[in-house]
């Protein structure tokens, strides 16, 4: 009975993660993402949201009067938006969130329209036959690009297609899982991954009586600034935080000795970025849940990158670890994540927050 059980719970994954990764949410424009989210954690208790398109969850099971823990992902996605339209139809773009412009030429987006259906169009390449030696060798820019929806005038962009300025645009990937191998390939894991195991991690606390009350909040415009976050953390006023991310795997571009967020090694605790320093108490904490559950766990020091994380501590101090699944090839149209990892992560959240109690929030809040 119980394998039943599980073989269900874990077909649920499998497709919630297919789904959030399948969904349009380019930064600003969460909405598909957060009706997404609202179907799923519907039984979790109170939900409400915001102007900037952030969701609060509330537990059933919270008391209002106790220590809060928030748990915390970010429903966008990087993208693109609509610059100006040319007069031969063509679209051009800014980005919305980290591009690599080589990563953009020749791929199937999506265009979101004045009447928020969304229009297929391609990033245009030239074709190797009219490069010369020299073009072949120049570096790609964005401004090189642009998008074809198969118009051939602005009036027809406008009218028929109703694209306007502003239209978001996302990539244009379904998300596949690969059962005999263990992995997703899709879209947009930064942070969709984190999303899923979130919303995972709150379902299984379902009915559990805890020492505090829980806080979770899907996070809107992380890619561009944190923004969202910033927002829901003066809200939310939490004692700790934990930020769920999917994290760029390190595992094929770093020499051995770097790799940090290696896809297949479990989650990916980081003690530094360049936005923020990871409470060495609390991820001194999760690490020995970790230990004592056989959960295996990579730490990382990071030159570059930012999470929600940072927001947090910054407007309420609170003390901040981040759980991170390694995404292959994150931030652009096909990321890889191994279900393995998505596991681990889950149930080192479930871990940390089955252990905590009172006294311990309050060493951590109050380390010297």
């Amino acid at each position: 009975m119980k394998e039943g059980i599980n073989f269900v719970k874990k077909m649920e994954t499998i497709e919630l993660i297919q789904t959030l990764s399948t969904a349009n949410g380019v930064s600003g424009f969460e909405e598909e993402v957060v009706k997404i989210y609202k179907e799923t954690c519907q039984e979790i208790g109170e939900m409400s949201t915001d102007g900037m398109k952030n969701l609060y969850i509330q537990r059933k099971e919270n008391q209002g009067n106790r220590r809060i823990v928030q748990l915390d992902a970010h429903s966008d996605e990087v993208g693109l938006i609509v610059q100006a339209i040319l007069p031969n139809g063509m679209l051009r773009f800014l980005t919305v969130g980290g591009w690599v412009a080589n990563n953009l030429s020749a791929q199937k987006v999506r265009v979101r329209n004045r009447q928020k259906k969304y229009i297929t169009g391609v990033v245009t390449s030239i074709p190797p036959h009219f490069l010369s030696e020299s073009e072949r060798k120049k570096p790609l820019s964005v401004q090189d690009l642009l998008i074809d929806v198969g118009a051939k005038s602005k009036k027809e962009v406008e009218e028929i297609y109703g694209i306007a300025i502003g239209s978001p645009i996302v990539p244009d990937v379904e998300c596949k899982f690969d059962e005999k191998r263990g992995l997703f390939l899709g879209k947009a894991f930064d942070c969709r991954i984190g999303c899923a195991c979130m919303a995972d991690v709150l379902d299984e606390l379902k009915g559990e009586e805890l020492p505090f009350d829980v806080v979770a909040t899907l996070s809107s415009q992380e890619e561009v600034g944190l923004r969202g976050a910033t927002v829901a953390a003066n809200k939310v006023k939490s004692d700790l935080a934990i930020v769920f991310e999917g994290c760029p795997a390190d595992d094929l571009s770093k020499e051995s000795f770097m790799i940090q967020s290696a896809m297949g090694k479990g989650p990916m605790l980081r003690h530094f970025d360049v936005s923020m320093i990871t409470s060495p108490e609390f991820q001194e904490y999760a690490l020995e849940v970790a230990k004592k559950l056989n959960i295996p766990v990579q730490v990382s020091v990071r030159s570059g990158g930012g999470t929600n994380g940072a927001a947090i501590q910054k407007a309420t101090g609170s003390p901040t670890i981040v759980i991170a699944i390694p995404v292959r090839y994150a931030h652009t149209h096909h990321g890889m994540v191994e279900y393995q990892d998505y596991l681990y992560a889950k149930e080192l959240a479930l871990g940390i927050l089955r252990k905590l109690s009172n006294e311990e929030i309050t060493t951590l809040i109050q380390p010297v």
